[in-house]
């Protein structure tokens, strides 16, 4: 990852709180901060307002969107351990404008040349009453959204304290409604649906998860995300006592049987009800707000996440790369028609790896269960290096299934032998925590797996806030309800497929692992361990590869489930990490049609939920010239049969438009590829 040096137009005015504010009736007129294009507007002020729930001078902020306002006066503070809340009663000291405008390269996401442009204001605070402590409270203001943090600037009585709850509003204006993942706790693995619901209906004992897609009354779309959790909670959202469309930010509880990060002791700071415990000077993770005319432009503004989030830290990036991995997890090792048993074994090993490696796929992940204790000893069924052996031969490089508790324990000694061995990367599973102790502790894994040129792959973890800008080398995380659940369930519906790409996706890449061969069309789907199921047609299973962001991407059949089947020739090209990104149409829970550039090749990719849909697609975006189309679409007959793929080649232009019909979950792939001269 490159970043071009950034270039700071710095107004940095240090104003005096006599010059800064001008008095009004309420206390002080706002600051404000504008987005670079005008469109977004942030102002605060300091003012009491008749609010049901809260009393006082307080800092009030408000958004505004090409002149609509999107939040009310919402509410800032933080509650502090053993002490007054810091919320009340300020004055301002001091305030900094700064201006920024750069570029940085991004070899492993959805667009390879990201802009970061913004305007910054910070405003600090102070207490008129003793003990007169201070908070910085910083505005940023993008194109694509904004976002705010809080700083507790070095400070007496603040070397070290506990955080009881951060208090930040979020007031919207009525009447908006929203796709909101309730997983009804702290602490999971965040795989759920993101169901409709109206702001109005969310209740104050609900712990909301994030992203939280928003649509106001008439526009625009806005989506609620953190960026840069580092060293803190987790955030959710919740509704607030007597104030219908407003939520209030909830950070996530210790586990009351683990440990407590820094070995803070117990009775000093009843840790479970203490959800960050740390020392001054500390910035709270961002909290985002990005705003856009349609649902699609929100996928195509989500770098917003990564700008907010300091730059690579590794100095050396080549030997990070994103591909395709065979894995074994998803159908229980199987294989057909080969003379073994099938299994955890050394022989089903091979076999996968022959696979990956005669399709030009760079990675096979084995999965649990192929170590007992130790993460530094396989099982007796296992050859080791026999199968590192057998990678090389083929090209093929090993990803290996750890649990965190081991792995933690472990750490040093397995990170270094998987290097020696020349294993590509590790499959983090099972925390199921999102935690201030547990942030960390992934932080140190990804930090740590780096210095021994590791991939990362996270499971049973939180959703993304743009750690992969700094250490890239995280290429997977789960925080999804992928695939998995066809095993047990019929949870994961062409609908929900439709949804999560505005929903869970705006966080950042998921490892859904799509790729089923076995296609079930409507009222024909069984969930079952063995030889599984996906609901909906193949070409809905080959759009995810290109509509859903996931640098390591799986494919999560066993290989005679591809063997000679139509639709394996698109998994031997499709790339996993995109120079360009367009969002062309769509709404959640029913269709999104998208379009990736990789060089100078485009990849079209198109779903629909249970209903059938007749597409027209304008080709504006192609660059000059004619173009080969490759095409893997629904069958004639793909609407009782699943499995049913139509594949052909034709050729268009810029200016042309795309035309395809979509059987009930369905969906459509195109490889454009600019014809030679």
């Amino acid at each position: 990852m490159k970043t071009v040096p950034r270039l700071l137009v710095a107004s940095a005015l240090i104003i005096l709180a006599t010059s800064a504010c001008r008095k009004s009736g309420s206390g002080f007129e706002a600051l404000t901060v504008v987005s670079p294009d005008g469109n977004l507007v942030v102002s605060l002020a300091l003012k009491a307002l008749p609010q049901p729930y809260l009393s006082g001078r307080r800092a009030y902020y408000q958004v505004s969107y090409r002149g609509r306002p999107v939040l009310a006066d919402s509410p800032l503070g933080l509650d502090l351990f053993g002490a007054r809340p810091l919320d009340t009663d300020f004055e301002v000291v001091a305030t900094d404008r700064q201006a920024a405008d750069s570029t940085w390269e991004n070899a492993f996401g959805a667009r390879r040349q990201v802009r970061d442009r913004y305007n910054e204001l910070t405003v600090s605070l102070r207490e008129t009453k003793a003990p007169g402590r201070r908070v910085d409270l910083v505005f940023r203001a993008y194109n694509e959204g904004i976002a705010l943090r809080y700083v507790l600037p070095k400070q007496e009585g603040l070397d070290r304290f506990a955080l009881e709850a951060e208090n930040t509003g979020f007031h919207f204006v009525p009447g908006a409604s929203a796709w909101a993942l309730n997983m009804g706790r702290f602490n999971t693995h965040n795989e759920g649906e993101y169901l409709p619901i109206r702001l109005d209906e969310i209740k104050p004992s609900d712990l909301i998860n994030l992203p939280l897609l928003v649509q106001a009354p008439g526009g625009p779309w806005l989506a609620l995300l953190e960026a840069d959790l580092n060293d803190y909670a987790n955030m959710y959202v919740g509704g607030v006592p007597g104030a219908p469309d407003a939520l209030i930010s909830k950070l996530c509880l210790r586990p009351r049987k683990e440990s407590l990060a820094r070995n803070i002791p117990w009775t000093q700071y009843h840790a479970v009800e203490q959800p960050v415990v740390a020392a001054a000077p500390k910035s709270t993770p961002w909290r985002v707000l990005m705003i856009a005319e349609t649902p699609g432009r929100l996928i195509e503004n989500s770098d917003i996440i990564l700008n907010l989030n300091p730059p690579c830290a590794i100095a050396d990036t080549s030997w990070i790369k994103p591909g395709l991995a065979a894995w074994d997890w998803w159908t229980e090792s199987f294989a057909k028609n080969v003379p073994f048993k099938p299994g955890m074994n050394t022989a089903t090993m091979k076999h996968y790896i022959e696979f990956a490696g005669a399709h030009g796929f760079p990675y096979m992940l084995i999965d649990g269960g192929w170590y007992a204790d130790s993460i530094c000893k396989s099982i007796p069924a296992i050859d080791m290096p026999a199968l590192l052996a057998h990678g090389k031969r083929h090209n093929v490089r090993l990803v290996l299934w750890v649990d965190w508790v081991t792995l933690d324990r472990e750490l040093d000694t397995a990170l270094a032998l998987y290097e020696k061995w020349g294993v590509a990367g590790i499959k983090i599973d099972g925390q199921n925590r999102d935690d201030q102790e547990m942030v960390s502790l992934t932080a140190k894994w990804v930090r740590r797996a780096a210095e021994h040129h590791l991939l990362v792959d996270l499971h049973g973890a939180y959703k993304e806030t743009g750690l992969r800008r700094t250490y890239p080398n995280l290429v997977g995380i789960e925080a999804v309800m992928g695939m998995e659940y066809n095993l047990w369930s019929e949870r994961v519906t062409p609908e929900y497929d439709v949804t999560i790409p505005f929903t869970r996706m705006l966080a950042g890449p998921m490892d859904f692992t799509p790729g089923a061969f076995r296609n079930a069309a409507r009222g024909k789907f069984e969930a079952r361990g063995r030889e599984p199921m996906s609901q909906g047609t193949r070409a809905h299973q080959l759009a995810a590869y290109i509509v859903y962001d996931a640098p390591l991407g799986m494919l999560a059949d066993y290989p005679e489930a591809y063997e000679g089947q139509p639709g394996l020739e698109f998994l031997e090209k499709v790339p996993t990490v995109w120079d360009e990104t367009k969002v062309l149409s769509g709404f959640p829970g029913e269709s999104i049609v998208m379009a990736r550039r990789k060089g100078d090749i485009w990849y079209l990719g198109a779903m629909t939920n249970w209903t059938l849909r007749d597409l027209a697609v304008p080709l504006g975006f192609l660059g000059p010239g004619d173009y080969e189309a490759r095409i893997f679409a629904d069958g004639p007959d793909a609407a009782s049969e699943g499995t049913s793929l139509s594949i052909e080649t034709k050729k268009y232009k810029a200016g042309d438009s795309f035309s395809a019909h979509l059987a009930p979950g369905g969906g459509l792939a195109v490889i454009l590829s600019p014809k030679e001269k």
